[in-house]
């Protein structure tokens, strides 16, 4: 029976461990990619510490700093919580644990368009991580769906590879940091589609042309290499059901501001939660912060002396 199990190794989990063992608190941390959708970030340039750095190289930076404590990140996929008795069972593709409580930071997968085409090009000219799949586009035209932080930036990568990237976005503005938007605004290589969407992918064996919901210079067709995604994400929430936590109506795991779910002793963080009246700010900085609050928590409900130590030195 361990103390504390950990359930997810991005941002959030990997904090919420360094705080744990800090804590003194017995634990195991469970992540199948360890660093999560932080190691795609192809560059990072608001985390405090860094004026720029690429996000696999963050990730790798944090991993060492957990591992540094004597913790072994066990890439296990997690495949189902419960109760047992006065604590959790969590079981994996590989075995079965006891803990007295529960971290979920499990994060968020990967928004999909929904439209003809998508699923069957996936692979064959569509992804959603620029960072994983620009260097198969060399000298070749490719569009980037979304308007937010994640696809401007990856949009911005894809010109080191691209001949051409078509940056269409459903809205009349991005919803992106300004410092982006101007980033975008002075890369020729970038061409911007805004007011439209892809309404399918076509093509033979690849990608070959996007078809549009309104046209674009005259036409519909855009012929095209490749389509990356970055519309968002979904909560990876399934696994929270069987222990009667609560979630929004888009699935996000409700919490209090000491990270606390509906259920004692399950605590969750980063971007897998959602809090009333908290802006819902999907960062590397706030999921880290989000870990070392969990872990705070989970200090003083094991204790329940009060409140957990603070190094302030």
């Amino acid at each position: 029976m361990y103390d504390l199990i950990i359930v997810g190794a991005g941002p959030a989990g990997l904090t919420a461990s360094i705080y744990a063992s800090r804590y003194k608190i017995n634990h195991l941390l469970f992540g199948v990619e360890p660093g999560g959708q932080g190691n795609l970030a192809p560059m990072v340039e608001n985390f405090p510490g860094y004026l720029s750095i690429a996000g696999l190289d963050l990730m790798q930076t944090i991993i060492e700093q957990v591992k540094s404590y004597g913790v072994e990140i066990r890439q296990e996929k997690v495949i189902g919580l419960g109760k047992i008795g006065k604590g959790f069972g969590v079981i994996t593709d590989k075995g079965k644990y006891q803990a007295k409580t529960l971290i979920l930071a499990m994060g968020a997968a990967f928004r999909r368009l929904g439209i003809p085409g998508e699923e069957a090009f996936l692979g064959k000219g569509v992804s959603y991580c620029a960072t994983c799949d620009a260097p198969l586009f060399r000298n070749k035209t490719v569009a980037m769906v979304g308007g937010g932080d994640c696809a401007l930036t990856e949009a911005l990568h894809l010109t080191a590879f691209a001949q051409k990237v078509y940056l269409i976005h459903r809205r009349s503005e991005f919803r992106a940091e300004q410092a982006w938007i101007e980033k975008v605004e002075q890369e020729p290589k970038i061409e911007k589609i805004l007011n439209n969407q892809i309404k399918e992918i076509r093509g033979k064996e690849i990608v070959e042309e996007a078809v549009l919901e309104k046209p674009y210079k005259g036409k519909t067709l855009l012929p095209i290499d490749g389509v990356f995604i970055e519309v968002g994400h979904v909560p990876s929430s399934a696994l929270v059901k069987p222990l009667g936590i609560e979630t929004d109506k888009d699935g996000y795991v409700k919490i209090t501001p000491a990270m606390k779910t509906n259920i004692p002793g399950v605590f969750a963080a980063g971007d897998l939660v959602a809090m009333i009246g908290r802006p819902l700010i999907r960062q590397l900085i706030t999921s880290a912060a989000d870990g070392a609050r969990a872990t705070s928590a989970i200090y003083e409900y094991l204790h329940k002396t009060g409140p957990a130590p603070s190094w302030g030195k």
